[in-house]
């Protein structure tokens, strides 16, 4: 059998691991020289293989660099919104794969989220249309865990774990005055809510902060907010209020519209910030309190001295069973995460058809949602705990962390 090259690519946002799983692809790659000739990385995913933009590992990265993926933030390989057109006419496809051929692409890796399973299932398809021997293979990432047939996704640990710390720091500093305020958390997530829910964990004893947590799960009302804040006001003076991005009224009307337009990206998502600032004005003018917005942004999924060890491990993981999976002839899946807690938290690899997976979102269990909408289910605490164990000790150099950055 001749030898094929690899040619992998990050795509979406970021994670605190995903440049985690791009070692594993690396490395397990690597690891089949009688198989594998060469790893190409897409610079700027599938839109600058398309442009010609990408590397060859072996000649481009050193081996101390390739080791400090797993603790580097951001997309080494850079990134992309490129949605791939739904026609299988359009000139695009056999642009791609005759790039393919010229390059001697056996396998195709895509690391990413929703979307990035769009373009694995696209690729997959017209390569099955051609006859093409092409092996195409996602590999999940996604703070927002919303990867549907996967108990998780790896990048979520992460963000739960920046969560809690920076939710449990906020609620200390907000209690050392005695007197009543207010504080609002906005955190991501559009439709699913589970960065939000992971602020639960900064409590550490009943009655504790945050008291009020809303997820998009639920539908928002203002007036029910601002009674809920006035009640919570009497448990604790110094209250913290944690809300996903994507809160929405009963009507489907999301909060942050309320203060103005939101603009689309290239996906038809809208994007969406600002309900955290609309609600402290809110909060201000019916209650005329002390009160303030924190929006915490992009830190949820780059903090990478706060990454769960856990969640570095399975993006490596799951970087070298997608591999594993071209190799052994599997096409158009992605690598999925099926839990085990009979004798301690253990994860199974496997692959799950992407056409399952694209397009879809995993939102938060009824179930695990308080039935009155303000907070989370221990059964929610118990699956989330085991995601965060583990600390990330990275390179030091001159007092901060050593990172890979691409030249």
């Amino acid at each position: 059998m001749s030898k094929v090259n690899v040619v992998v690519g990050q795509s979406g946002g970021p994670t605190a691991v995903i440049n985690s799983s791009l070692y594993g692809v690396i490395k397990e790659s690597f690891a089949h020289p009688e198989e594998i000739d060469k790893v190409y990385g897409m610079v700027n995913g599938i839109q600058g293989f398309i442009e010609d933009r990408y590397i060859d590992v072996k000649h481009d990265m050193t081996e101390e660099e390739i080791e400090l993926l797993k603790t580097t933030p951001a997309a080494y390989l850079g990134s992309c919104r490129f949605k791939l057109p739904e026609e299988y006419s359009d000139a695009i496809y056999p642009l791609i794969f005759k790039k393919f051929s010229e390059m001697n692409i056996g396998y195709f890796i895509y690391i990413g989220g929703n979307d990035s399973m769009d373009t694995v299932h696209k690729l997959s398809v017209y390569a099955k249309k051609t006859n093409s021997s092409v092996r195409i293979i996602g590999v999940p990432k996604t703070i927002d865990n919303d990867l549907t047939h996967t108990d998780h996704s790896p990048g979520f640990g992460s963000a739960a774990k920046y969560v809690a710390t920076t939710v449990r720091d906020i609620v200390m500093d907000a209690s050392v005055y005695n007197a009543d305020s207010v504080t609002i958390v906005e955190l991501m997530g559009r439709h699913a809510g589970w960065i939000t829910a992971a602020s639960a964990l900064a409590r550490k004893f009943e009655n504790d902060n945050p008291l009020l947590i809303y997820l998009p799960e639920t539908a928002f009302s203002l007036d029910g907010f601002i009674e809920d804040v006035r009640k919570a006001l009497q448990v604790n003076r110094t209250l913290v209020v944690c809300v996903s991005e994507g809160i929405k009224d009963a009507e489907g009307k999301f909060i942050c519209e309320y203060a103005s337009e939101t603009s689309l990206d290239n996906f038809g998502h809208k994007m969406l910030t600002g309900c955290g600032k609309y609600l402290e004005n809110v909060v201000k003018e019916r209650l005329g309190i002390k009160v303030r917005s924190v929006e915490l942004n992009v830190n949820q999924r780059c903090k990478e001295m706060l990454s769960s060890l856990t969640d570095i491990e399975e993006a490596a993981n799951a970087g070298v069973y997608g591999v594993k999976a071209c190799l052994n002839g599997e096409t158009g899946m992605m690598v999925g995460f099926e839990r085990s807690d009979e004798n301690g938290y253990h994860i199974n690899y496997v692959t799950v058809d992407c056409a399952d997976v694209c397009n879809q979102e995993k939102e938060v269990p009824a179930e695990w949602i308080l039935e009155n909408g303000k907070g989370v289910t221990k059964e929610f605490i118990d699956y989330v705990t085991p995601l965060i164990q583990g600390e990330n000790i990275p390179v030091m150099e001159n007092g901060l962390p050593k990172y890979c950055y691409r030249k």
